[in-house]
């Protein structure tokens, strides 16, 4: 959700920090904040945008920074980040105290006064109210009071160091020459180091320009493990496209092929499977229970992150679960991976980020190779999902999946963009839509209907075909339009059936179908023909056209694409 930026070293902190707050607008966010220090703290922060500071600059050679993404308290400059508690301490956060009202009501029991409605500001004042001599031991004792999830870092005035905690948020350092950068994503601060170091949970970071030194909450000392990153900031760039978005739906063909080489881990084959995870990525799975049923003949249990976590799982033995995030950080998936380590069952992540907390905590990995991904909609992460787990099931069948050819097709489909363009210009009025699809098209549905929420902030629901006489065909009429996926299939004869329910209620239909099929184009509005393919194979191919529509119906609303609004990319706290 918020991003956090910090800097110590001899160049001026400002624009550093306003560079990485830049670089991490992809997760989204309501304000901006930036406090750097010399001889005194220099506080700015606002409602908004990062752009409004471009024109500012703060003195110092360290300095914090963030944006925020409201959780607790208003969308208000009083709650924006940094803090400032008794002219000496500030501090920026990220995730949930989920104890601050009972530590908020202490700490008003001693005097305090807090300048905001935050359980972030509670942090400070207990960091204050525990400092002596030294920020560190300050810090180390305020953590063991806290309760949730939480990334932190704080400055004292008249101190060259910045300490950082982190319980359940990504937090991560940058490796410099007299100079050190922490962040909660790489890419603010990539352009200047590709050296890293990951702060883990229970762990607390004190950085100054010459030195990087961990420790653990009981202040046990801890060797830090340096890495390389190999992506660089080029990549993230959007390299003539007007979005982000489009630039990746563009790249799919390359990231699919890229995730094809991607090598397994030596897994046995399990008795049983579950997968875990949220929105796109928990779509991605749902395609991946289809699949793996079919081909490797393995139960499959595809669960929701958010609500696993509370569940009482009945794991059995054999069993494996199978984490699905494209950042590696989403909370509801971490909380589910632990879960299931509690439980001494065998996890497997599937994820984007080399190192993320998910990758570094599962059992066993397979990174998709699909690079850095800034619009907040995913688009080509969910394809590299898929890739990955169309290769897990033909693993566990004893087979190698050869997806070369449906890849190569990818590149006819992304020529659809212009005839997608003109049926959008037919639909964008229209406030509702409603989405169909049977057996491994129906997960489709559901991320077509994602998708088009997201950028473009139309309502629209999907459901498996056939339920539409249980209740959803009472929706239908001239204003509702139906996006209906009726490809070659074992199915397709019950979808043409469906189809002509919808029209028989003067209901538009705009249908995703196979080459060749000339009867749906008699009784559909609109037709998207689609490369003839495995009905297996097909959903990397629908994918992309829907991700389209949803594109060009929010570019033609004039929508924020890239940022869309309350969303953010990587969401790390519940």
């Amino acid at each position: 959700m918020c991003g956090i930026i910090g800097y110590v070293g001899q160049r001026e902190a400002y624009p550093l920090l306003v560079s990485g707050l830049e670089k991490v607008e992809y997760r989204g966010y309501d304000s901006v904040g930036i406090c750097t220090a010399d001889d005194t703290l220099h506080l700015l922060k606002e409602v908004g945008r990062v752009e409004q500071f471009k024109n500012h600059l703060l003195p110092g050679t360290m300095g914090i920074a963030h944006s925020r993404w409201a959780t607790h308290g208003g969308v208000c400059q009083k709650n924006a980040h940094p803090f400032i508690v008794r002219e000496k301490f500030t501090l920026v956060h990220n995730g949930i105290i989920e104890n601050y009202l009972e530590l908020k009501e202490q700490l008003r029991g001693r005097g305090d006064v807090f300048s905001s409605d935050t359980d972030s500001e509670v942090i400070l004042h207990l960091i204050a109210q525990n400092f002596k001599t030294d920020l560190l031991s300050a810090v180390r004792q305020t953590v063991h009071a806290l309760r949730g999830a939480y990334a932190f870092a704080v400055m004292a005035k008249g101190n060259s160091e910045i300490v950082a905690a982190r319980n359940g948020c990504p937090l991560v350092i940058g490796v410099g020459n007299g100079e050190h950068f922490l962040a909660s994503d790489v890419a603010a601060f990539i352009e200047h180091t590709k050296n890293v170091i990951y702060v883990n949970d229970f762990e607390i970071a004190r950085v100054t320009k010459e030195t990087v030194k961990i420790s653990d909450f009981e202040g046990r000392g801890i060797i830090p493990k340096q890495r390389e990153i190999f992506w660089n900031v080029e990549q993230a760039q959007k390299q003539g496209y007007p979005h982000f978005m489009l630039k990746e739906i563009m790249e799919q063909p390359l990231t699919m092929e890229e995730t094809l080489h991607v090598p397994l881990p030596a897994l046995p084959t399990p008795k049983r499977m579950i997968i875990v995870a949220c929105g796109t990525a928990s779509y991605a799975g749902l395609v991946g229970k289809y699949v793996i049923e079919k081909v490797a003949r393995i139960p499959v249990v595809h669960e929701t992150a958010s609500e696993f976590r509370y569940k009482e799982p009945l794991f059995l033995p054999g069993d494996l679960v199978i984490l699905i995030s494209q950042s590696g950080e989403t909370a509801d998936t971490l909380a589910a991976a632990r879960l299931a380590k509690e439980h001494n069952v065998n996890t497997l992540g599937i994820v984007n980020v080399v190192e993320s907390t998910i990758a570094r905590e599962v059992d066993d990995v397979i990174y998709t190779r699909a690079g850095p991904e800034i619009g907040v909609a995913s688009t080509k992460a969910f394809t590299a999902q898929l890739i990955a787990l169309y290769k897990l099931a033909y693993h566990f069948a004893g087979k190698e999946f050869t997806g070369k050819k449906v890849v190569l097709l990818t590149e006819q489909v992304l020529q659809l963009r212009e005839e997608i363009k003109k049926i959008a210009e037919r639909y964008v009025n229209n406030q509702h839509f409603l989405y169909i699809g049977r057996n491994i098209f129906y997960p489709l549905a559901l991320e077509g209907a994602l998708k088009l929420k997201e950028i473009s902030y139309i309502h629209a629901e999907a459901y498996p075909a056939g339920e539409l006489k249980h209740g959803p065909i009472a929706l239908i009429s001239e204003e509702m339009p139906t996006i209906a996926l009726c490809l070659e299939s074992e199915t397709y004869d019950k979808m043409f059936s469906n189809i002509q329910e919808i029209k028989a209620r003067k209901g538009k239909v705009i249908a995703f179908a196979s080459e060749g099929d000339a009867k749906i184009k008699e009784i559909c509005d609109d037709v998207v023909y689609l490369p003839k393919v495995d009905e297996l194979l097909s959903p990397l191919l629908v994918a992309i056209p829907l991700q389209l529509f949803a594109y060009t119906v929010a570019l033609l609303k004039g929508c924020d694409i890239d940022k869309p609004r309350n969303l953010a990319k990587s969401v790390t706290v519940e």
